[in-house]
């Protein structure tokens, strides 16, 4: 009887201990969180005392007017960008009406009775980044996922760089390359293709915002509670299904904003689009076929001697003003989830299966 009492009591003290065992992992992590409160804290506390701190030596003093003066020459080429635009764009629109971009049918502003329809445009645009950013859309991912959590070290870094390359190719370089050997690819499997097409454009644009999908999932990834993956392999799941259930919902809106980053990159690329797919005259919804976009637009007009004051002349504004705006709205919606992502991730956002 006293060794099934003593087995009893020791048996009782399993829990007890693995509570011990459990507090003293979570007095770590929280201990943990303090340290990078405090960290980040003593950060903010340097860059205010350097912020407040006044000049001192007159190498000092000169250096930070030069610093300065860079930073006013920066924000002047911005203003000076923002303000041709919308001047430009306003003297448009006041001898066109707006409304007329929605309910013209085409864009010809060089037709006898010319019509000012940029959402053929807007589609053609569509059309193309959002079939790259699609194709490139799970290759980066399961690519940022296997380079963080089961490849190597030493294999991680190489493929790492390998995908970084990429980013270094010119988008000329994509370009040619789609029109010399991707396009005859694509014609070997479907011979009515055109010689400039939307399949081609998708491939080699895929390929180069492929890097900026790969980083920013890495990013987001790395952003992603740090318990989450150690405490679900220690409940026994498998690493998938930790990854599945737990890392990535935890990191969805940093990755959701590196897409939109990449997005953002892939409306605004000109080269490869207007070698690859062309700029035809008329908006044909097939991949097989040439696209007309915002930017192979701009390429077109800006190589004809389009005179200052005319109609054409600002049509040209229009466009590459509603470009910018599609741009500026794509990287500000992207920057805010990256940083969103980060933030929930530093302070350790919960999420259960």
């Amino acid at each position: 009887m006293r060794r099934n009492g003593g087995a009893t009591r020791d048996a009782g003290a399993v829990p007890e201990d693995a509570g011990a065992a459990t507090e003293g992992a979570e007095a770590g992590r929280n201990g943990a969180e303090g340290a990078g409160g405090e960290a980040e804290a003593g950060r903010n506390g340097v860059g205010a005392g350097w912020r407040g701190r006044g000049v001192g030596g007159g190498g000092e003093g000169a250096g930070r007017w030069i610093l300065l003066g860079c930073t006013v020459a920066a924000v002047a080429v911005a203003l000076a960008v923002v303000g041709t635009l919308a001047v430009e764009t306003l003297r448009f629109f006041a001898f066109v009406s707006p409304l007329r971009l929605v309910v013209d049918s085409a864009w010809a502003p060089l037709a006898e009775e010319p019509g000012f329809g940029i959402l053929s445009l807007v589609a053609g645009t569509a059309q193309i980044a959002a079939g790259a950013t699609l194709l490139a859309i799970p290759v980066g991912l399961m690519t940022a996922v296997f380079l963080e959590f089961y490849a190597p070290g030493r294999i991680a870094a190489a493929l790492g760089g390998a995908v970084d390359f990429l980013a270094m190719i010119p988008a000329v370089v994509y370009g040619c390359l789609a029109l010399n050997f991707v396009t005859p690819a694509i014609a070997g499997v479907w011979p009515d293709v055109g010689g400039f097409n939307g399949l081609s454009a998708f491939l080699a644009l895929a390929a180069m915002i492929l890097p900026t999908i790969v980083s920013m999932s890495r990013r987001a990834l790395r952003a992603a509670p740090a318990p989450l993956l150690a405490d679900g392999l220690a409940l026994g799941a498998s690493r998938g299904r930790v990854l599945v259930r737990l890392v990535l919902p935890a990191a969805w809106l940093g990755i959701l904003g590196g897409v939109l980053l990449a997005l953002a990159r892939a409306v605004g690329e000109t080269m490869i689009v207007t070698l690859a797919a062309g700029n035809p005259q008329n908006l044909d919804w097939s991949p097989l076929e040439g696209v007309r976009t915002l930017t192979t637009h701009l390429a077109q007009a800006s190589l004809g001697d389009l005179p200052a004051g005319t109609l054409q002349y600002g049509a040209a504004f229009a466009v590459a003003a509603a470009l910018f705006a599609l741009g500026v709205a794509l990287h500000t919606l992207g920057s805010g989830l990256v940083s969103r992502g980060e933030d929930g991730g530093r302070h350790g956002a919960g999420v259960h299966p």
